[in-house]
């Protein structure tokens, strides 16, 4: 009787839970390109600054596709041929210095690239990365957006590389749950709090930058590119974050550990690192997704119609973002076994950082435990 009423209640609160993201989360499960603004008829210059650490593969058809605004390619202290590749791409190639002790790596290569770019006062610098290929009229669209809405952050979710049975089954969701924490409509909204951009494409104001105390204000963030948003926002800025089908990412995944290594690279940084965040993080993730199918099965009649509803409106919820990377919608029930691998990354991104590896990236640890 007791596991019975146990299973009812756990049955209800999915049921409640999903009701509550499908009404009243700001829409995030709506996931689709938004339509472009009208051209603004000022000329604003654009400075482009991509940090590259070993981006041979990926550098040159990121740089062409930004070609002819002002490319800096910062190099990492690559061992590969990133540095020469960008040059022979066009962009114009700086070594970033020495690592300071307190940066990350990215944002000590940008922090690089912008002492370099101020030296040609641009009403924009474009933040990206060196696995991006940009639209012909994609940097245009974001400065048209920043002038017709006088925002100081505008960013791309770029569409993600989605080919491997590995990213079909598990790129979709990468969005849906980054969506989810950061619903775009609370994003671009003054009166909320939250905050978010997706690192791979920010257009930001010089000003806003220089509004934060310089990129120097988040030198240590893992994830830089929503602590860059939440400090704008804070000082006053507004922001604002969408998704596109044109500017997309060519950086492949081909397995399920390519997967669970960039999604461990930040997950637990995301949970400040605590445990007892982590636990809960886990528990809710099994009551809102793990619940619903197991209790679709049982034999009480209130929690398998509580848990099959819960599974449906899982299913037609995380169907846009199927739709988005062009994936039948057959694949949606699957959901609640991603939301398992997904659990998995986030213990697995605990254990690296309380094991000396958090935030491994291309021989680099940048997520170290104090």
């Amino acid at each position: 009787m007791i596991v019975g009423l146990i299973d009812d209640l756990v049955a209800a609160a999915s049921l409640g839970a999903w009701l509550y993201l499908l009404a009243a989360r700001g829409s995030f499960w709506r996931i689709q390109a938004p339509s472009q603004p009208a051209q603004s008829g000022a000329v604003k210059s654009i400075c482009v600054i991509i940090p590259a650490r070993n981006e041979e593969q990926t550098v040159a058809e990121a740089v062409k596709s930004l070609r002819p605004f002002p490319v800096i390619v910062v190099d990492d202290h690559s061992s590969d041929r990133t540095a020469a590749i960008a040059s022979e791409a066009g962009a114009s190639v700086i070594q970033a210095g020495p690592l300071p002790a307190g940066w990350s790596g990215k944002l000590w290569a940008i922090s690089e690239g912008l002492k370099h770019a101020r030296s040609l006062s641009p009403d924009y610098l474009l933040l990206t990365d060196a696995d991006i290929v940009h639209a012909p009229d994609n940097v245009a669209g974001l400065v048209s957006r920043a002038e017709t809405e006088n925002l100081d952050l505008v960013s791309w979710m770029v569409k993600l590389q989605c080919r491997s049975f590995a990213e079909t089954l598990l790129i979709p969701a990468f969005v849906f749950f980054f969506f989810m924490l950061y619903p775009p409509n609370w994003v671009a909204r003054q009166d909320r709090k939250t905050a978010a951009a997706a690192g791979g494409c920010i257009l930001i104001r010089p000003e806003a930058l220089d509004r934060i105390g310089g990129i120097e204000a988040i030198r240590g963030e893992i994830i830089d590119d929503c602590a860059l948003a939440r400090a704008v926002k804070r000082s006053g800025g507004r922001i604002w974050l969408g998704v596109t089908e044109e500017t997309h990412s060519i950086r492949g995944y081909a397995s399920f550990a390519e997967i669970r290594a960039m999604i461990s690279r930040t997950a637990f940084a995301q949970l400040h690192h605590s445990a007892l965040l982590l636990f809960l993080t886990i528990l809710g993730m099994a009551v809102v997704y793990i619940a619903p199918p197991v209790l679709s099965f049982t034999r009480s009649p209130i929690a398998s119609d509580c848990g099959f509803a819960a599974w449906l409106l899982m299913t037609i919820c995380y169907a846009p973002a199927l739709r988005f990377y062009n994936r039948s919608a057959f694949w949606a029930p699957l959901l609640p076994l991603i939301a398992l691998f997904y659990i998995s990354a986030t213990v697995h991104s605990a254990i690296a950082y309380w094991t000396g590896r958090g935030g491994e990236w291309k021989g680099r640890i940048q997520d170290e435990r104090h």
